[in-house]
């Protein structure tokens, strides 16, 4: 099965997480910084939260695609994701946890729309196996 690019970002990160981090086309350019004690620089952001950017919008359109194919209505739904950096004495990692809220679901369907649409987004393609992901139905 060949796959056929539909679109590429690129962006460039100088000065690691103290740094700029900026996209090619200039679609997104920020200023990088470590939280301390829990507070992070006005100004600033983090690399977890752009990925949770990513992860949660290209997860929200996962669940739309699973709302249309199973004719659910997911119109109102939201996703969260809280990305944690980790550190333990093997070093750094990334956990996920992917949050659910669809108000006009049962608990049961959302719970069968988020199970499936972690089977189809590419960020949850991407990440299992690799990296700690819990879902929950708000």
């Amino acid at each position: 099965m060949t796959a056929t690019t539909l679109f590429t970002g690129t962006a460039t990160a100088k000065g690691g997480r103290h740094g700029h981090s900026a996209t090619s086309d200039g679609s997104v350019s920020v200023d990088l910084g470590m939280p301390k004690n829990g507070v992070l620089e006005p100004g600033k952001t983090t690399p977890e939260h752009l990925f949770a950017t990513g992860y949660a919008a290209c997860f929200g359109s996962a669940v739309e695609a699973v709302g249309g194919q199973k004719k659910l209505d997911v119109s109102d739904a939201s996703v969260t994701v809280a990305a944690s950096l980790q550190k333990s004495d093997s070093g750094f990692s990334l956990a996920v946890k992917l949050t659910l809220k669809a108000p006009a679901l049962s608990k049961e369907q959302a719970q069968e729309v988020i199970e499936a649409a972690h089977q189809m987004c590419p960020y949850s393609k991407a990440t299992r196996g690799n990296i700690p992901v819990e879902l929950a139905v708000e």
